[in-house]
């Protein structure tokens, strides 16, 4: 087993890759307002710019995985910044909504190149009971990221204007790329093998086996529902508080910024509870978690002031972040060692679907009412759903008659 201080090295380079991801990633939602004026484009429109990042990510997910698998995942760790860092650049001198699309899914798909092998390393590293808390510390990059950016984009936008913030926000996956090179090494001692559903010897081939398995397929839908609601909110977010609150820019950054730091706290404790005292139900606190957030966006839309709105987006992070530690853990659970890449690209592609949707529809729900209620609604409508499937997928793992499930409990 690797030694604990390696595998924390590694935990820790790849929470930094996550945080410079997510911070070239919520950028656009941050310079949304500014941009659709400037570009003449309303919420409709700006919508299929927000999917395009989805459109690439999904496609990538599955070869990225692969790729991960087959040559390594810090190969993947090093390509990927670079790539993504230059379409950040290059998002700066679109001009054109065809322009501004095209850049953002090549950008899109540069980063999910980079998402397999991430999981990859934690499934790698880290035994079953880890993986819960080390997924939450890792993601926790996904809320603390754009409670960085959201203060930093808006003092860039506001000196050098939306095209100098995507140039200069172009440089931290470059300087990234360099300090994966430099601290990851090039073979990752694997952690002992756990008992999992499937064998880890099984051939590459065996991808299609495991998709086969219903398991994999009501994760695959559990997760596509709940990225619905999670890039729903992510896009929204900062264009809600501007355009139904009434938020002003300067006071956007700040106001921003709050919800991803409850978010990233509500992955810290969900974690540490999923690889702790419900390590054996993590499947029904999941669904708990998303039927809390569904409650708190239905208070968050009905308050009467931005105070309150802002209160009952955090509340939404809290919950809405903190099931990503105890779902990878299961996505890992259900993972022979040498397909954990790509079948963790699998379930993010069911993931990025809903989020490639999502976008577009609260964007046309905007345009057409005026209005963000349908677009709650729809999130609303959506975590219901995943919470379903996670508890139809906590009786299917405990039911031991069924071929190829695992007996370890969800």
């Amino acid at each position: 087993m690797m030694k604990t201080a390696g595998k924390y090295k590694v935990l820790l380079m790849i929470w930094l890759l996550q945080f410079v991801n997510y911070l070239d990633r919520i950028n656009l939602s941050i310079a949304a307002p500014t941009m659709m004026r400037d570009m003449k484009l309303n919420p409709n429109a700006f919508g299929f710019v927000l999917a395009a990042f989805t459109f690439g990510y999904a496609i990538a997910q599955i070869p990225g995985g692969y790729l991960a698998d087959r040559f390594g995942a810090r190969c993947m760790l090093i390509a990927s910044p670079i790539l993504w860092s230059i379409f950040t650049g290059m998002t700066g001198f679109a001009s054109t909504l065809v322009a501004l699309v095209a850049v953002r899914v090549l950008f899109g798909a540069s980063e999910g190149l980079s998402n397999g092998a991430s999981f990859k390393l934690i499934g790698d590293n880290f035994a079953p009971h880890e993986r819960s808390a080390a997924n939450a510390a890792y993601l926790s990059a996904l809320a603390l990221g754009p409670a960085f950016i959201a203060p930093v984009a808006v003092w860039f936008l506001t000196h050098t204007g939306w095209q100098g913030m995507f140039r200069w926000l172009s440089l931290p996956g470059l300087a990234m790329a360099v300090l994966i090179w430099w601290v990851i090494p090039k073979r990752v001692p694997t952690a002992a093998t756990h008992h999992t559903n499937l064998s880890t010897d099984a051939p590459a081939s065996g991808l299609r086996e495991i998709v086969r398995q219903p398991t994999s397929w009501l994760i695959f839908v559990a997760y596509l529902a709940f990225n619905v609601a999670f890039w729903a909110y992510l896009g929204w977010m900062p264009s809600y508080l501007s355009i139904a609150r009434h938020i002003d820019l300067k006071a956007l950054g700040v106001a921003a910024s709050i919800p991803y730091l409850f978010g990233a706290a509500g992955m810290i404790v969900f974690g540490w509870i999923g690889s702790r005292s419900l390590y054996r139900y993590r499947c029904l606190l999941i669904a708990a978690i998303y039927v809390c957030t569904a409650i708190s966006l239905y208070v968050t839309y009905n308050v009467a002031t931005s105070a309150q709105s802002i209160a009952g987006l955090s509340a939404s992070a809290f919950f809405l972040y903190g099931g990503f530690g105890p779902v990878w853990s299961i996505v890992l659970d259900l993972t022979p060692e040498n397909l954990r890449g790509a079948f963790s690209g699998f379930v993010n592609l069911g993931g990025q679907v809903g989020g490639f949707f999502a976008p577009i529809v609260v964007g046309y729900a905007v345009s057409a009412t005026g209005s963000f209620t349908g677009g709650f609604l729809f999130m609303i409508a959506a975590l219901f759903v995943s919470a379903l499937c996670f508890t139809l997928l906590h009786a299917a793992r405990n039911g031991h008659h069924r071929k190829g499930i695992s007996r370890e409990p969800a």
